[in-house]
């Protein structure tokens, strides 16, 4: 970094292998992460969907109670603990979107993510449920969000909660493979083979807040790509934004070492050994771990004239299999958001 950056060196000495059991590369997950939905599951989600519309007509209210799935609730939780404890990537098949509509497809979606964990914004207006497809946003915009920007790829990042969960309502007219690199692999092949370039990975990079810092306070953040508590790994990584934030005159740059080393992650990232491509069609919904998984997306093409165009529903959510505790201090997602103001919290947390 540059030396306005006063973030003490980390010593690579000191570095680590971090949650071996998470590791993986991808002959070894094969198809493991996929979970196809039965007739039984299907017909369960189906009664949970008339329970939730009965009881509301807000998808905001809808939550556990109100979405009942007996049998298809542990399986959640079983995926839920293997996205945090294990690969930390699932992908569920089979929700019929054609035969329920979008908007009552959705719910369905949001009330298994109820099951997953509990939303959190993704962006300064609050919005929970979003929507990613082309909104009409330049990839050069400097306020744009990754979920406003149609056609281009995207290169391997994070997002900024625990988990996130995407469900395709159109897949478009071609391409937009999703795709799902291993950064905890990652990290600990390089804490073994090139620690210097890891090290430099635990140093402080400037991010572009995309205008939605707090009023009075400055365009950029600083945050570490990789931070480590107790014995957890977790990343946060947006080269993207890292890039803008040269746009700010008073913002740190990366020193060549720096960029050294996240050329370095790209590439691994990159790397076929280390990530698996899926092709998500109507009903599918992805599910990866921000702090284990980075993800990328392959470019693609709509067909406006012939409807086909590619709509994901995105889910930003916060699991109670990782308290404020166990993550650095940047990783407390808080409390913030209109669902917290508007359900508050359970009793159980108020006892915490």
């Amino acid at each position: 970094m540059s030396t306005t950056d006063t973030a003490p060196p980390v010593d690579p000495s000191t570095l680590t292998p971090l949650e071996p059991a998470c590791e993986w590369r991808r002959d070894d997950l094969a198809d493991g992460y996929v979970f196809d939905l039965t007739d039984d599951h299907l017909a369960e989600l189906d009664a949970a969907l008339a329970e939730a519309e009965a009881r509301t007509d807000d998808v905001l209210d809808v939550d556990k109670e109100r979405f009942p799935l007996p049998t298809l609730g542990p399986e959640l939780e079983r995926m839920t603990r293997d996205l945090v404890e294990g690969r930390g990537v699932a992908l569920i098949r089979g929700i019929p979107v054609e035969r329920y509509g979008k908007d009552r497809a959705s719910t369905i979606y949001w009330g298994i993510g109820m099951h997953v964990g509990r939303p959190w914004p993704q962006n300064v207006k609050g919005h929970l449920l979003g929507d990613v497809t082309d909104q009409g946003k330049a990839y050069d915009d400097p306020t744009s969000r990754g979920n406003e920007i149609g056609g281009v790829p995207f290169p391997f990042h994070s997002d900024g909660s625990d988990l996130v969960g995407l469900f395709c309502l159109d897949a478009g007219a071609s391409g937009g493979a999703s795709l799902v690199a291993n950064v905890v692999t990652i990290h600990n092949e390089l804490v073994r083979s090139e620690p210097d370039l890891a090290a430099e990975l635990y140093g402080r990079f400037p991010y572009d807040a995309r205008g939605e810092q707090a009023p009075g306070t400055k365009g950029w953040y600083t945050m570490p790509v990789f931070s480590r508590r107790g014995d957890r790994l977790f990343c946060r990584y947006i080269r993207p934004y890292i890039t803008a934030s040269s746009r700010h005159g008073d913002a740190p740059h990366p020193s060549p070492a720096a960029v050294a080393a996240m050329d370095r992650l790209d590439a691994m990232c990159a790397d076929p050994r280390y990530h698996v491509a899926m092709a998500l069609q109507p009903g599918d919904i992805q599910l990866v771990n921000n702090y284990h998984v980075l993800h990328a997306r392959d470019g693609y093409v709509d067909d406006r004239a012939g409807g086909r165009i590619r709509h994901l529903k995105r889910l930003w959510l916060e699991t109670a299999l990782l308290s404020d505790d166990d993550k650095p201090e940047a990783f407390r997602l808080g409390r913030r958001d209109s669902w917290w103001r508007r359900h508050g919290p359970t009793k159980s947390e108020v006892a915490v």
